[in-house]
């Protein structure tokens, strides 16, 4: 039912901010975390329903800067656990999704905090298991913590009175309830934020979630799970179940009880869980509501008014932030031919002065890609781009390290419908294409299956407002880099197939997590 809510006692919403890489304290505390970190080498244990579980199959947690070192494992799931957890997340969500809005926030919200204290510490864990920088780290962090405030105000929003037109005779109420138990399935590249997010957004709605990890970053996520117990939330509401997707993804997906899927990933495995959940299993009583966040190739656009050195650098930065390991990267730069040349060489400049090496060290900005089977894929889309134009810089292992290192790389003179212009290849490799003019650098930017983000550089206002209309992408940027979207800034989700235009960090975003249910009582005098 509607709560009369207290939601305005919370503090109005604000963004997280960054640590201050430049503090000596800050520095300090975070060279600590680093070797606390990397002594650790734990090992952590399936959470079902509140009881921890061992299994004999294990998940090994690998530094990709240094492939030699373990950071921790997990026990590994198999069906017959997935089908205890299902039993198990049901009978906690016949209490959970009865749960008033105002309490079911409170271990969210207290989970903020206890990440707030635990910082360098969940920074340590990402930078050592997924090899990103501090900032990019760091970023991670706060925008998790981003998500836990703004969707547990965002709760109390949707708990309180809906406005409905009333009749005569009549008192009318519509109302959110939760579905049911859902499955929560996050990317390896952001395994802070878009697992704390979606996993939050999932179970704070009402819901109960089994939360089946990547397996190259299950131990940040293990680490979420422990702090949210420790905040208080009850046994059973998210319970994590790492495994592989062929074991159990899959059967997850596909189980008759599963009542929602929240997925984020690349587009290949997105449309098979969206083809498999279509699939009705016998004794299911529901559609299956599924919630796809999936790939891009997106597009930094200069036009002939832009300021060049702004461009360069917010090309830059968007191509090889994380190693190009984002969905939002900018892996295709379209020019104008008027000052294609000129920015070329800028963009040339300032890829060489990266410094690549183990993300341990703070002065080094790029650091591995993720795995082996990632690096070697990536080559190959580099020997691709060879063959199809011509490599101006990068193109090689980087010398000397012992982990998944690639040069970053840039490839001009593509051709608008090449494979690496629009392939998703998820690296630290960039496409420079060059367009006639504006009119047909835009319809290069959207001449791919994705939608997802995109950059204009330009100071002519006339295209900027024609690129609001016509650039299709779900987040589009101005004179600025086209990754980094804000939660509560910048909801974030795309179009085509880059999913489902879920907008994560915005107002409807819980809505995927809820159904509404609509109440008329006739009142009798």
């Amino acid at each position: 039912m509607p709560e009369a809510t207290d939601y305005m006692v919370i503090p109005p919403f604000s963004n997280e901010p960054y640590i201050d890489l430049n503090d000596t304290d800050v520095r300090a505390a975070m060279k600590n975390a680093i070797e606390r970190v990397s002594s650790e080498q734990k090992e952590y244990l399936l959470m079902i329903g509140g009881e921890k579980l061992r299994t004999d199959k294990k998940i090994k947690s690998v530094n990709p800067s240094n492939p030699d070192q373990i950071i921790g494992t997990v026990s590994k799931a198999d069906r017959e656990l997935v089908d205890k957890t299902m039993v198990a997340a049901w009978k906690a969500f016949e209490t959970w999704k009865n749960t008033p809005a105002s309490e079911r926030v409170k271990p969210f919200l207290k989970a903020a905090q206890i990440m707030r204290d635990r910082r360098y510490e969940l920074d340590a864990t990402m930078i050592l298991e997924t090899g990103k920088n501090w900032l990019e780290a760091d970023a991670d962090l706060a925008e998790a913590i981003d998500f836990l405030e703004f969707y547990a105000r965002e709760m109390l929003r949707y708990a309180s009175q809906q406005p409905v037109v009333q009749v005569p005779g009549e008192f009318n109420q519509l109302f959110y309830i939760p579905l049911g138990v859902g499955a929560v399935i996050p990317p390896w590249n952001f395994p802070g934020a878009i697992m704390a997010g979606m996993t939050s957004a999932a179970a704070i709605t009402g819901n109960t979630v089994i939360l089946k990890p990547a397996s190259d970053t299950p131990i940040i996520a293990a680490k979420f799970v422990e702090i949210l117990r420790k905040a208080g939330l009850p046994d059973g509401v998210v319970n994590y179940l790492p495994g592989s997707g062929s074991e159990i993804g899959d059967y997850i997906v596909e189980h008759p009880r599963t009542r929602f899927i929240a997925f984020t990933g690349s587009k290949e495995v997105g449309l098979r869980i969206n083809e498999l959940a279509a699939r009705h299993q016998e004794g299911q009583l529901w559609i299956k509501r599924v919630v796809l966040e999936m790939g891009g190739k997106d597009a930094v656009v200069v036009d002939a008014t832009a300021d060049l050195d702004a461009a360069a650098d917010g090309a830059v930065t968007s191509a090889f932030g994380f190693q190009g390991q984002k969905c939002s990267a900018g892996s295709r730069i379209i020019a104008v031919e008027s000052i294609y040349d000129e920015l070329l060489e800028k963009i040339i400049e300032r890829t060489k002065e990266i410094t690549i090496g183990d993300v341990a060290v703070p002065e080094n900005w790029l650091g591995p890609v993720i795995n082996e089977q990632a690096m070697k894929r990536i080559m190959s889309y580099i020997e691709i781009g060879a063959k199809e134009a011509r490599i101006v810089t990068g193109g090689n292992r980087a010398k000397g390290l012992n982990g998944f290192f690639i040069e970053p790389t840039v490839i001009e003179g593509v051709d608008r419908d090449a494979r690496v212009a629009q392939e998703e290849i998820f690296g630290p490799v960039t496409a420079l294409i060059k367009a006639r003019d504006y009119d047909d650098a835009i319809d290069i930017a959207n001449g791919t299956e994705y939608g997802l983000t995109g950059a204009l550089y330009s100071t002519n206002r006339e295209r900027i407002e024609r690129a609001k209309r016509d650039f299709h992408v779900g987040n589009l940027y101005f004179n600025r880099k086209c990754t980094g979207a804000l939660v509560g800034v910048q909801p974030f989700g795309g179009f085509n197939m880059s999913g489902t235009n879920s907008k994560a960090g915005g107002r409807d975003y819980l809505s995927l997590f809820l159904q509404a249910k609509s109440i008329s009582e006739k009142i009798i005098t």
